[in-house]
C-alpha cells in the first residue's frame, strides 16, 4: 500500500474518506486476469519452442479460401484450402504446413485445374509447381485433405461436449493452425483476406440445429439436403493463428452498437443452457465498444462484425472479429475487445515489446472502471495495480534478451500487464488527456503499423512526434528502467497565502537516478475545503512555493493514485521556520536503499540527540545509539521512517531496507 499520511502522533488527520480508494478491485477481475495470463503464457511456451519454418519464406500469402466439412459429433475434418500467393523469389516449389496425421488427397494448380505432384512429411506439404514462378508473380494452388486433427486441448482443433451437446472449436495460437488446415504460420506474413465455407450436418443427433461461426461477416447459409453451408468472409490482414471456427447448437442473438449513427451488431453465439446468463451479461459490450471508439478510433473491423462465441476453455481468445469466450464477465469482455485494437490490428513486434499488447489491454480494462463505474472505483483499481507493481523493488516493463527466454517473465502480471498499464496511465497524466488520446490514435492509424507490427522504440517516436514532447526521460525511467520512487513531502505555511513544499525522492532500484514528472497534492483546511495542486518535479529535494486560498491543515500526496510509488510520507506543519526546512534538506542518509549500514550526514548546526526507526504505521522498531552510522542488517525488508531528534527539533527521513 502506498501510505499517503503517516504517524498519527505527528499529525492527527481523519482517514475515513480514503477508504473507498483502498479496497481491492473485484475478485472476478483477478480471477479472469490470472486465467488469461496463464493461457497466454502457455501459448507463449509453445510459440518459443516452435522454430519458424524457413521453407515457407519464399512467398507471401494474399488470400485463402477454406472450404471445410466438419461435424461437431466427430473429431474429423475434410476439405480444400485454396491459397493465392506472391513469389518473393523465383520458385519451382512451395511448402505449406500441415501435420503428418492429416492425409492430403490432391494438390491442384488453380490456373488450369491440373494436378500437381507433392510430398507430405515432417508436417510439410511440398508442392512441385508446373513451372518456375518468377519473383513478384501472383499464383495459386489448392490442397484437398482430411483427417482427425491432433487435439491437445490447446493450440488445435477440439471436439467435446457441453451439457451433453457436441461441439467443435479451434484455438490455434500461436502455431496450432497447421493441426487442422494447410497454412503458413509465419506471424509476419499476414493474410490479406479469407473466405471460410463451413459445411455441417444441419442437425445433430439430438435434432438440434448446428450453428457455425468463423471470422468476418456471415454472407450466406445454404441448405442442401441434410447439410448446410455457412459462408464467412474476412477482408482485413490476419495471421493464420487468429483464424478460428466453432460449431454447436448455438443460440444466436445480437447487441447493437450505435457507432455514432453507423450501427453494427455484436453477434453472440452462446450455449442454450447459458442463454439467460449471457443475455444478462453481454449488453455491456455495447457500452465498452462505445467507450473504446470514443477514446481511440473506430472499431477496426466495423464493416464486418464483432462477436462472442462460447467455447470450452476457461479464459478467452481474441480471434479477429469474434472472441472465443469461456465466460461473459465484464473484465473478460473488455480485455478481449481491447485486443482487437492492441494485438489484432497492431501486434507487438517482439517478445521485448509484449507490453504493447498486454499493457494496453490491461489499461483499457481499467478505463472501463473509470468510465462505467466512476472515479472512486478507478482510483481503487489504480491503487491495487500499484500495490502489485511495487511488491518487488526491481524489474522493467521492457524485456532484456535474457528475459525473453523465460515465459514467466514475458507474461509477468506485475511487469508486462500491470506496470505496462500504469506506464500508459502516467504517460496520459504527463501529456494530458487530449494529447494522450490523440497520440495513441496517431499510432493506431500510422501506415507503418496499422494492421501490422510495432516495437517500443518506433512507438515512442510516434508518440513524441504526435505530442510534440520529448519523452526520453519518461520512457528511460518507466519503460526501460526498473523499480519505483518513494516520496517524502515536507510542507508548512510560509505565510497566510503561500504553502512551502519540499519534495524528496528515493528510488527502489539504482537503474533510475530520479523519476521526473508531475505529482498531485490535495490540500485541505480545517473545514475540509479542498484545493488540488500539480507540481512538475524535475530534481530531488525540489522546493515549491504554492499559492493557496486558505490556511492548509492537511496535505495528501497523490490522492487519485496516479503515480506508481510506495512508502510515501507526508509531514505538514501549520508553520515551520524556513531555517528548519533548509536544515531538513541538508540532512542526508546513504546508501539508501541499504542492505545493512546506513550513514547519517548532518550539517554542522545540528547536534544529534537520538535515533529511532519506525514502521510507516508508527510502530517503533528500534532505538539506536547516537552515531553517524547505524546497522539495519537485522531489520526486515521494507520502507521505514528514520526519526532524528536534534537541537533543532525532530526530523524525519524515509529509509528503504532491501
Amino acid at each position: 500500500m502506498a501510505f499517503r499520511i503517516l504517524f498519527c502522533f505527528l499529525i492527527a488527520m481523519p482517514l475515513s474518506w480514503a477508504q473507498d480508494y483502498k479496497k481491492d478491485f473485484n475478485t472476478d477481475f483477478n480471477k479472469d486476469f490470472e486465467t488469461l495470463r496463464i493461457q497466454e503464457a502457455r501459448s507463449a511456451f509453445k510459440r518459443m519452442a516452435y522454430q519458424t519454418n524457413t521453407n515457407t519464406g519464399n512467398y507471401d500469402i494474399s488470400y485463402h479460401k477454406l472450404d471445410l466439412d466438419v461435424d461437431p459429433e466427430q473429431a474429423f475434418i475434410s476439405g480444400t484450402v485454396s491459397t493465392h500467393f506472391k513469389a518473393k523469389s523465383d520458385m519451382n516449389s512451395m511448402v505449406m504446413e500441415l501435420t503428418d496425421n492429416m492425409t492430403v488427397t490432391a494438390v491442384t494448380y488453380l490456373y488450369d485445374n491440373s494436378p500437381l505432384s507433392f510430398s507430405h512429411s515432417n508436417d510439410e506439404v511440398v508442392v512441385q509447381l508446373p513451372q518456375t514462378i518468377n519473383s513478384g508473380v501472383l499464383d495459386s494452388i489448392a490442397i484437398s485433405y482430411s483427417g482427425n486433427p491432433v487435439s491437445s486441448g490447446f493450440d488445435s482443433f477440439e471436439q467435446s461436449y457441453h451439457n451433453g451437446h457436441p461441439i467443435i472449436w479451434t484455438l490455434s495460437e500461436p502455431y496450432g493452425a497447421k493441426g487442422w488446415w494447410p497454412c503458413k504460420q509465419d506471424l509476419i506474413d499476414k493474410i490479406d483476406s479469407v473466405d471460410i465455407y463451413l459445411t455441417t450436418p444441419k442437425f445433430n443427433a439430438l435434432n438440434e440445429e448446428n450453428i457455425a461461426v468463423a471470422n468476418g461477416m456471415e454472407l450466406s447459409q445454404v441448405t442442401n439436403g441434410n447439410f448446410k453451408t455457412t459462408h464467412f468472409r474476412h477482408q482485413h490482414l490476419i495471421p493464420a493463428y487468429l483464424i478460428a471456427i466453432a460449431v454447436t447448437n448455438y443460440e444466436v442473438y445480437t447487441d447493437v452498437v450505435p457507432n455514432n449513427g453507423n450501427p453494427f451488431d455484436v453477434v453472440n453465439y452462446v450455449y442454450p443452457e447459458d442463454l439467460a446468463y449471457a443475455q444478462a451479461s453481454t449488453p455491456v459490450t455495447v457500452d465498452i465498444m462505445d467507450l473504446f471508439i470514443d477514446l481511440f478510433e473506430p472499431y477496426p473491423f466495423e464493416d464486418e462484425k464483432y462477436g462472442h462465441a462460447q467455447f470450452g476453455w476457461g479464459g478467452g481468445m481474441e480471434h479477429t472479429t469474434v472472441s472465443f469466450m469461456g465466460n461473459f464477465s465484464r473484465n473478460l469482455i473488455a480485455h478481449e475487445l481491447a485486443h482487437q485494437w492492441f494485438g489484432n490490428k497492431i501486434t507487438c513486434g517482439s517478445w521485448k515489446d509484449i507490453w504493447l499488447n498486454e499493457g494496453f489491454a490491461t489499461y483499457l480494462s481499467g478505463l472501463v472502471y473509470e468510465h462505467l463505474d466512476g472515479e472512486a472505483t478507478f482510483n481503487s483499481w489504480k491503487n491495487s495495480v500499484t500495490n502489485i507493481v511495487t511488491s518487488a523493488p526491481n524489474g522493467s516493463v521492457y524485456l532484456s534478451d535474457q528475459d525473453t527466454t523465460s515465459v514467466s517473465r514475458i507474461f509477468s502480471s506485475r511487469l508486462s500487464y500491470y506496470k505496462g498499464a500504469m506506464v500508459l496511465h502516467m504517460l496520459r497524466k504527463t501529456l494530458g488527456d487530449n494529447t494522450f488520446y490523440n497520440s495513441i490514435n496517431t499510432f493506431l492509424s500510422h501506415p507503418d503499423f496499422a494492421f501490422g507490427y510495432a516495437k517500443s522504440a518506433p512507438f515512442i517516436d510516434v508518440i513524441e512526434t504526435a505530442s510534440n514532447t520529448n519523452l526520453t526521460e519518461f520512457f528511460n525511467d518507466w519503460l526501460y528502467g526498473e523499480g519505483y520512487p518513494s516520496y517524502t513531502i515536507n510542507s508548512y505555511m510560509q505565510n497566510s497565502t503561500t504553502l512551502a513544499v519540499e519534495v524528496s525522492q528515493q528510488q527502489s532500484d539504482p537503474s533510475v537516478s530520479f523519476f521526473e514528472g508531475p505529482i498531485t497534492l490535495a490540500l485541505y483546511d480545517d473545514q475540509a475545503q479542498e484545493a488540488l495542486v500539480t507540481l512538475d518535479l524535475q530534481s530531488n529535494n525540489q522546493m515549491f512555493n504554492v499559492p493557496v486560498p486558505f490556511q492548509v491543515s492537511q496535505v495528501v500526496f497523490d490522492p487519485f493514485n496516479d503515480v506508481v510509488s510506495n512508502g510515501d510520507q507526508v509531514f505538514h506543519d501549520d508553520a515551520l521556520p524556513i531555517e528548519k526546512a533548509f536544515l531538513a534538506s541538508a540532512i542526508k542518509t546513504y546508501p539508501n536503499p541499504t542492505s545493512a549500514q546506513l550513514q547519517i550526514s548532518l550539517p554542522a548546526a545540528i547536534d544529534l540527540k537520538g535515533i529511532a526507526l519506525y514502521t510507516l504505521q508508527g510502530k517503533l522498531i528500534q532505538h539506536f545509539s547516537v552515531s553517524d552510522q547505524i546497522d539495519l542488517g537485522s531489520v526486515p525488508r521494507g520502507v521505514y521512517a528514520l526519526v532524528l531528534t536534534t537541537n533543532h527539533g525532530v526530523f524525519y527521513k524515509s529509509v528503504l531496507k532491501n
